[in-house]
């Protein structure tokens, strides 16, 4: 995933949608990266741990890994590129992840820069906040789940640390090495490739769109 010297990088905000204050990430990543590959690098920025489905929605266009359960028609994330789908500053499209909690992130194109040495790509330049918990039930349930575990005197707060189970949770909590880190060991991660090699054949020498 990490760029040639002749590609683009795109330094992209990542924003969690509805929580106030925002929890955001700020990554650099390749052009030529796939959607596919962003997802990754959402998810290992981020902090979730890819327990769900996701999709990617850009001007009502939706994209995932299809699957014959689908409803609707969806692209297949892996035959497109960051750069085709959001070819400059100032695009924006959202990536959803799990359906049942509706995480919904924002993506915005902040600028397009060269390669530059002295990084290795994909790589997490700021943030702020800790990642809502899997499965605590969208912004409202971690909106209740975040009162109830600051205050013990809270009618839900046994129940909340009992399903939490890790000690204190600190929404304020971000880690940006350990963000790298973790954006440094997605290669690692077989089942991954797994099934980015099944998409691979729907991309040609130049990396567009295979038919």
């Amino acid at each position: 995933m990490s760029p040639r010297r002749t590609q683009q990088v795109y330094q992209l905000k990542i924003t969690l949608m509805g929580i106030e204050p925002p929890v955001w990430r700020r990554v650099l990543v390749s052009g030529e990266a796939t959607l596919y590959d962003l997802h990754k690098v959402i998810q290992m920025a981020m902090g979730w741990t890819d327990s769900h489905l996701h999709q990617f929605i850009v001007c009502d266009e939706h994209y995932s890994i299809p699957s014959l359960d689908d409803l609707s028609p969806v692209k297949d994330e892996r035959k497109y590129r960051i750069s085709q789908i959001a070819p400059r500053p100032g695009s924006k499209f959202v990536y959803e992840y799990d359906f049942g909690d509706g995480w919904q992130h924002e993506v915005v194109v902040e600028r397009i820069a060269r390669f530059e040495s002295e990084f290795r790509y994909p790589v997490c330049l700021a943030g702020e906040r800790a990642c809502p918990p899997e499965d605590v039930g969208g912004v409202w349930g971690y909106r209740a789940f975040v009162e109830a575990m600051r205050n013990p005197k809270h009618k839900e707060h046994r129940h909340y640390k009992d399903w939490w189970g890790s000690g204190k949770f600190d929404p304020e909590a971000f880690d940006l090495i350990e963000a790298n880190w973790s954006l440094q060991q997605i290669d690692a991660i077989e089942w991954w490739d797994e099934v980015e090699d099944e998409g691979k054949w729907w991309l040609d020498e130049e990396g567009e769109e295979g038919e």
